[in-house]
């Protein structure tokens, strides 16, 4: 008699528990989802010409129409909010929120809380390609050859990865992992061996800017492929948010409840490699974004990754913007690239986390 109300209390409970964690994530949604607006506006206005807010919005409500109004800015305003600042905000929202989410992915397939979206090589195939047009002075697609040459790199590192880590027909993590490592070393080095043959000594300076990252450069006709890359990546990532999940438990829990887990590694590693060689591609390697962002996402919403996966989209493109401001205007005017910023952040936060990482085992290696 005593077991019914019991199990109803508890079932109470756990609805209760659920509305609230619903609540929760509903309110950490909407409060990035505003600091995004924010953050993308401060991105509009701030620079070496500022724009008012007021501007901003009415250039860009006048631009889709919404606004028909007589324009009470400059031409000038007009062109350097919709011209030059807004394909860079975007590409820097779009680039923050792909890192975030690769980043989430990988910790998960790896379970390791030190896995980061360069972890297979692709980073290192990327500058290969980028560095040999720089280098090669080969332009054969134009103003696009330094992103069709880095993604090409990033695609071909990524075949050469997964070939390497394939005996007897499967891939298993650790393999895969130590071959990613061993083939960006080689790259890297192809890379450095091409500078230093190079016959121009501008080109190092050129080679260097790309390497740490940065926004500028982008326009509108190159801002569709690392945005279309960032929506299909987040819809494929949520659908499989359930199996994510059951990797946290352990492979052989995973396996017990149905997952084919050298399957399901395999074919997110591939998309994932995908979507981090074309955001690489548009914005160059800016690092520590994928390795910081989710563990921090994870202290305000746990460890669901129906949770994880679109918070930490909203937090790593509103990180990158502010990041982006900071690089053009802390120095101005001379720009840093935006990755020796997100370096000087993540490089402390990950001696961090080796830290955490370490008294984790070792705690658990006296209990």
């Amino acid at each position: 008699m005593e077991d019914g109300p019991a199990a109803a209390a508890a079932e109470s409970r756990t609805r209760r528990g659920t509305r609230s964690g619903r609540a929760a994530l509903a309110v950490t949604l909407s409060v990035l989802a505003v600091l995004l607006l924010l953050s993308v506006t401060a991105g509009l206005a701030i620079g070496s010409v500022h724009v008012p807010p007021g501007d901003v919005w009415g250039i860009i409500t006048h631009a889709l129409g919404v606004d028909r109004s007589e324009p009470t800015w400059s031409r000038a305003r007009e062109t350097i909010v919709l011209t030059v600042r807004a394909p860079r905000v975007l590409l820097g929202a779009v680039t923050g929120a792909g890192l975030a989410v690769v980043g989430t992915a990988m910790q998960a397939l790896i379970r390791n809380p030190l896995a980061e979206p360069y972890l297979l090589g692709v980073s290192s195939g990327a500058s290969l390609g980028a560095v040999s047009v720089i280098v090669l002075g080969v332009g054969a697609a134009g103003p696009a050859s330094l992103s069709a040459a880095a993604f090409v790199g990033a695609l071909g590192s990524l075949l050469v990865v997964y070939a390497t880590a394939r005996t007897g027909g499967r891939i298993t993590s650790v393999r895969l992992v130590l071959s990613g490592v061993a083939i960006a070393a080689m790259l890297t080095a192809v890379t450095d061996l091409l500078l230093l043959t190079a016959g121009r000594g501008h080109e190092a300076r050129a080679v260097l800017a790309w390497t740490l990252g940065g926004l500028g450069g982008v326009d509108w006709g190159t801002l569709w492929l690392p945005s279309a890359a960032l929506l299909v990546g987040i819809a494929v990532l949520l659908v499989q948010s359930r199996n994510l999940n059951l990797l946290l438990a352990g492979e052989e829990a995973a396996t017990t409840m149905g997952l084919d887990v050298a399957r399901f590694r395999a074919r997110m590693f591939i998309l994932l490699s995908l979507v981090t060689g074309i955001l690489v591609a548009a914005a160059g390697p800016i690092g520590f974004v994928g390795l910081m962002l989710p563990h921090i996402v994870r202290l305000f919403v746990g460890g669901d990754h129906r949770r994880v996966l679109p918070t930490a989209a909203l937090a790593g493109a509103v990180f990158l913007i502010w990041a982006d401001i900071a690089a053009r205007t802390v120095a101005a005017p001379m720009e840093i690239p935006v990755g020796v910023l997100t370096a000087l952040c993540g490089g402390p936060f990950f001696l961090w986390l080796m830290r955490r990482d370490a008294r984790r085992h070792a705690d658990g290696a006296v209990a």
